[in-house]
């Protein structure tokens, strides 16, 4: 399925990559050699791949948000890793999503309409919700409301954080109503391979993952979320097998983070998580981390060092990502049975639910092992009984966001999102880190849109606040 992507450029019309262009330009720069009428099927392999490489790729995620919250760390090039970003850090990640991702799916959307196969439209509106996701948790305001519709909107408008996760919902609730199991079979699909029961476990998942996020901003409307998801017939991801991911194949189309270290030795895995992982003798950590050529234990590198510093760590005593992460057919995970369960957790914990949050925080943690091939239950069963690691009805954030970080490795961005709304693990900043003291908890909008769309930008800005790195968002209200 994968390898259709060689052929999709040759195809692709209706979804113009430049967002500034006018529509003017839009229709005279039409490519001669183009079909006038794109497939919806390859259109939706394409924008799979594309946003799964965005979100498991360098720009947000080992190059960002990874740093961050310490799952990785660099060992050359380290100015990202001290938080040194500019307004232009960001703009391939952004513009990925505008101008490629949600541009494709909203022609998915028409083409499915106009050829009487609702279910690839109710995909698209999953997959535009989970982009849209991505952006306003790394941004916070962003174009929603207007955006990918640049002939009526060439500037649009920032909608606030709060209205574009109200979009997002009303988005999935329009894709759960969409979709319709038994007609209308899809082909291009890179993560459910047509399953349209998946999808809709994934789109409820994602409005349970959406309802945790603004808990502490609006605990009436997440409670009704909570409920509406737990009674949907259509049900949540209930195992490991129906994990949202895209897998990889070999070169070309291969896993973002294998391309970028068959060339490159940047990356390590941080400290922070070795010595976490070794403290509660936790049996990911030969998943999470290689051994390095001249030692014989797991060596992490701290975050934030100079680059001087780091690379007298030496590249042959330090430890690599495992190779479930790197190798070219790897997953690109983006959202877990394990995730469901710690969700079910906390809406437990908060009171959203009648669940039992203890339950449900072991639950998840067993399923964390079994997705890396940890089966055993007696070992699950000793790591349990662990004090550290118990689930503390006192302190269910700790609980929780200490777990919920182990398990998400490698989802740089799910666990910057979630580490700034649980605010846990606490974690020390950079070592030599340029913001006082400070961990980031956003990202810079691209500089383009000071220059292309400076008007929404400006009053994006005086709402939000400062754009820069320590302007906490909307959601992170603690």
């Amino acid at each position: 399925m994968m390898k259709k992507i060689i052929y999709i450029w040759t195809i692709l019309v209706a979804s113009s990559i430049l967002v500034s262009c006018q529509k003017e330009l839009s229709d005279i720069n039409k490519n001669p050699n183009a079909a006038e009428s794109p497939q919806p099927d390859y259109l939706l392999t394409s924008v799979i791949k594309s946003a799964a490489d965005n979100y498991w790729g360098s720009t947000a995620n080992y190059s960002a948000s990874q740093l961050f919250i310490q799952q990785w760390a660099r060992i050359q090039y380290t100015d990202v890793d001290r938080y040194v970003f500019s307004n232009a850090s960001f703009s391939s990640f952004w513009a990925t999503v505008y101008a490629n991702n949600i541009t494709d799916l909203n022609t998915i959307i028409d083409l499915g309409e106009a050829q009487g196969n609702p279910n690839y439209a109710g995909v698209a509106h999953i997959l535009r919700a989970w982009d849209f996701q991505l952006l306003t948790d790394a941004f916070g305001d962003v174009p929603y409301s207007q955006a990918g519709n640049i002939d009526q909107y060439p500037n649009p408008v920032y909608d606030k954080q709060q209205d574009v996760y109200h979009g997002i919902l009303e988005e999935l609730d329009l894709a759960l109503t969409t979709l319709t199991e038994g007609s209308a079979p899809i082909s291009g699909d890179a993560i459910y391979k047509g399953s349209i029961g998946n999808w809709k476990k994934f789109a409820n998942s994602l409005k349970l993952r959406i309802a945790l996020r603004i808990s502490d901003r609006e605990p009436e409307l997440s409670k009704q979320i909570v409920a509406q998801v737990l009674a949907s017939p259509a049900g949540l991801i209930s195992n490991n097998a129906e994990n949202a991911k895209v897998t990889y194949e070999a070169s070309p189309n291969w896993n973002p983070v294998a391309a970028i270290f068959s060339t490159r030795q940047d990356s390590r895995i941080s400290k922070t998580v070795v010595d976490r992982l070794y403290d509660l003798n936790d049996p990911r950590l030969p998943v999470y981390a290689e051994l390095p050529k001249d030692t014989t234990k797991y060596v992490g590198v701290p975050n934030g060092l100079t680059t001087g510093d780091a690379a007298n760590l030496g590249l042959s005593k330090t430890s690599r990502p495992g190779g479930y992460f790197t190798a070219a057919e790897a997953p690109a995970v983006i959202l877990t049975y394990a995730e469901v369960l710690f969700l079910r957790a906390e809406a437990a914990a908060r009171g959203l639910s009648n669940e039992d949050a203890g339950d449900f925080y072991n639950k998840a943690i067993a399923a964390s092992f079994n997705q890396y091939g940890i089966a055993s239950q007696t070992v699950i069963n000793d790591y349990l009984a662990q004090s550290s690691v118990k689930y503390n009805p006192a302190n269910y954030k700790r609980s929780i966001g200490d777990q919920k970080w182990i398990a998400l490795f490698g989802q740089g961005l799910e666990a910057f999102a979630e580490w700034r709304r649980l605010d846990y693990p606490q974690l020390q900043p950079a070592a030599a880190g340029v913001l006082n003291g400070k961990i980031p908890v956003r990202f810079i909008y691209p500089g383009t849109e000071q220059t292309l769309n400076s008007k929404s930008y400006q009053d994006a800005v005086n709402v939000q606040g400062t754009d820069n790195l320590l302007t906490h968002l909307w959601f992170d209200r603690y």
